[in-house]
């Protein structure tokens, strides 16, 4: 029997992301992680032990420079997972690697959001197309089981009777992440809406779109109306146990990022009819932890899933004292009482299917469907959202925003001050 090639998969970026994903590739079977890069060859050397504990790597080599895991002649594919404002600097030294031929790579798979803005994201898929590489925008919640398979049965079984889907709701909710930059604008490029209105919006374009079409060539986006708050970590005392907690972190009470954020989206599709994509997202959700809801309506049909709706829980008396974890859901709220089990968190959000696909068509030598330009397509949503959120009126999607920077990772927007709020440019609003 030959033996079967896998793809050498180095991953850059070691932190909570990292381990996720590593965790993933337990069902991966078309690629083995090779090497990890980290800006600390600690935190390297600990994904890349945990990676061999798990039996998804050999002999995993641990760098601290980006550029020496891109020539490591074992990687034939990069995983991006640094932070959003780490991102494209990587994506440079990767690329830098590639086209001077001191790295050989069959592709390039980049964590979300592409970008902190359009033009950030457009220089990202520039640069890999420049070097030739094949890319995947790792949007995990396009692959999630319970929305690929409705999805799929939908589109079987009800579209051609009834008409295709006119609303998709999609929905990520948990109580704040688990890193210091996600909670500065500057660095994570906004709030909430950067951080996981991209997961909702991107899943609303799925649910919408026929299997195996790409949504840029079904969806001819229209209009956003949007709208962001801070509704919990603005508050006095949450701002200061934001500060306690994650030192350096912003001042919430002077410069906050929205903890919420709501935005409609209106597109035509491919038979010339209105649709629309709800996405709600927020860091102020307390329940038993992470909550991703979706809905998707039709003319004599429906379908509707929630992460937190699982087959098994568990119930924990008051008398029992438990220690703080995340072994029942990620961002875990409680200890105690009627939780929630999520068997396999990597399989039921998505990780491992997206893993799969990518390594997979990397190795064919193939192009995933769930590219970078759908990443940039994404950011350019986001930044709409922002705009309309801003500008309190709907904004129309035929504009680019590739200028556009959210007030909030300028730093200039805090609902709770006095006086107006802050415009596009940073100009007061009349």
């Amino acid at each position: 029997m030959a033996t079967r090639t896998t793809l050498g998969v180095g991953i850059v970026g070691a932190g909570f992301i990292g381990r996720f994903h590593v965790r993933s590739w337990q069902g991966v079977r078309d690629g083995d992680v090779v090497a990890t890069a980290s800006r600390t060859r600690a935190s390297a050397e600990a994904l890349a032990r945990e990676a061999e504990g798990l039996g998804v790597g050999t002999g995993v080599t641990a760098y601290d420079d980006v550029a020496a895991l891109v020539r490591d002649p074992r990687v034939d594919a990069v995983w991006v997972l640094v932070p959003n404002h780490a991102r494209l600097e990587v994506v440079r030294a990767i690329c830098a690697e590639v086209t001077s031929g001191r790295a050989q790579l069959r592709g390039i798979a980049i964590e979300k959001p592409l970008g902190r803005t359009v033009a950030e994201a457009a220089e990202v898929l520039g640069l890999v197309t420049g070097a030739g590489l094949l890319h995947g925008y790792l949007e995990n919640q396009v692959f999630a089981p319970a929305i690929t398979r409705s999805h799929a049965l939908i589109w079987s079984r009800a579209v051609p009777g009834a008409g295709t889907p006119y609303l998709a709701r999609a929905a990520e909710e948990h109580s704040g992440p688990h890193n210091t930059w996600f909670w500065n604008g500057e660095h994570e490029g906004g709030g909430v809406l950067s951080d996981m209105l991209c997961h909702s919006v991107e899943a609303g374009r799925y649910l919408l779109t026929p299997p195996g079409t790409d949504p840029a060539t079904w969806l001819t986006p229209v209009s956003v109306s949007a709208s962001v708050a801070s509704l919990k970590w603005g508050r006095a005392r949450y701002a200061a146990e934001l500060l306690e907690r994650y030192p350096g972190v912003n001042d919430y009470r002077r410069t906050p990022s929205e903890d919420y954020a709501h935005a409609v989206y209106e597109f035509r599709n491919g038979d010339g009819e209105p649709v629309v994509v709800e996405a709600t997202t927020s860091w102020s959700y307390v329940g038993a932890g992470l909550r991703l809801s979706f809905e998707m309506l039709g003319p004599e049909y429906s379908m509707s899933a929630d992460t937190l709706d699982t087959g098994s829980k568990v119930f924990l008396s008051r008398r029992l004292m438990q220690d703080e974890g995340e072994d029942l859901v990620e961002k875990q709220n409680a200890e105690q009482g009627l939780m929630p089990i999520v068997p396999d968190e990597s399989a039921s959000y998505g990780y491992t299917a997206e893993n799969t696909a990518f390594a997979t068509a990397f190795l064919r030598g193939e192009q995933p469907a769930e590219s970078l330009a759908n990443g940039l397509e994404v950011v350019r949503l986001l930044m709409a959202a922002y705009a309309s959120a801003e500008q309190g009126r709907t904004v129309s999607l035929e504009e680019g925003f590739e200028d556009f920077v959210p007030a909030v990772a300028r730093g200039a927007w805090n609902p709770r001050a006095a006086g107006p709020p802050a415009g596009p440019s940073g100009d007061a609003r009349s």
